[in-house]
């Protein structure tokens, strides 16, 4: 089996036990993708990590889906793509079909109702390890902590949609670029 066959097997495992294993949706997922992705197998940096979260947010669909395709692209091109999304969607995929077979027999279930709050938490945490890792990351200035002030209020008060925040922070990073550009040539 050649080398991009096995990165393209080793993808759809790591996604699936990714898909199996996180609760909370994408941005829980995140700092499972990184570590699995660039600590253990080493196939992309902690910047690409960055550079695929941007896209992925910026992309309609689901983040996690999002991520996992442009992971699985960069590592292995189109079946590297389609296998690591076919990983993190086909637990989910099963576990609802599962969910929606026997809900009306569990769902008042005080047991199972504790369950979901004490994994909650542990989603919270996660999201908050993500936000963390990211923040790290990212380039630090006045303009970058104005950007992610307005965004966090427009969004979390003003309840402005994403999708207006997001093309708003990219155009008022790219006006912001072509300014310094502008001044560093005079």
């Amino acid at each position: 089996m050649g080398d991009k066959c096995k990165r393209i097997l080793r993808l759809l495992t790591i996604f699936l036990k990714i898909g199996a294993f996180t609760f909370g949706g994408g941005y829980a997922m995140i700092p499972l993708i990184q570590k699995e992705v660039v600590e253990n197998e080493k196939w992309i940096t902690d910047d690409d990590i960055l550079e695929i979260v941007a896209i992925a947010e910026s992309t309609p669909g689901p983040i996690a889906i999002n991520s996992a395709t442009f992971v699985g692209y960069r590592v292995a091109g189109f079946w590297g793509a389609f296998c690591a999304t076919l990983g993190v969607v086909l637990p989910s995929f099963c576990i609802i079909l599962l969910i929606a077979a026997i809900l009306d027999q569990f769902k008042d279930n005080k047991v199972v109702q504790y369950a979901f709050n004490g994994i909650r938490a542990g989603v919270l945490a996660l999201i908050v390890k993500a936000l963390w890792t990211m923040y790290q990351k990212a380039p630090k200035g006045l303009v970058s902590y104005i950007v992610m002030a307005g965004a966090f209020i427009t969004t979390a008060f003003l309840k402005v949609s994403v999708l207006w925040v997001i093309l708003g922070c990219a155009a008022f990073g790219l006006i912001t670029s072509l300014i310094i550009e502008r001044r560093a040539k005079q």
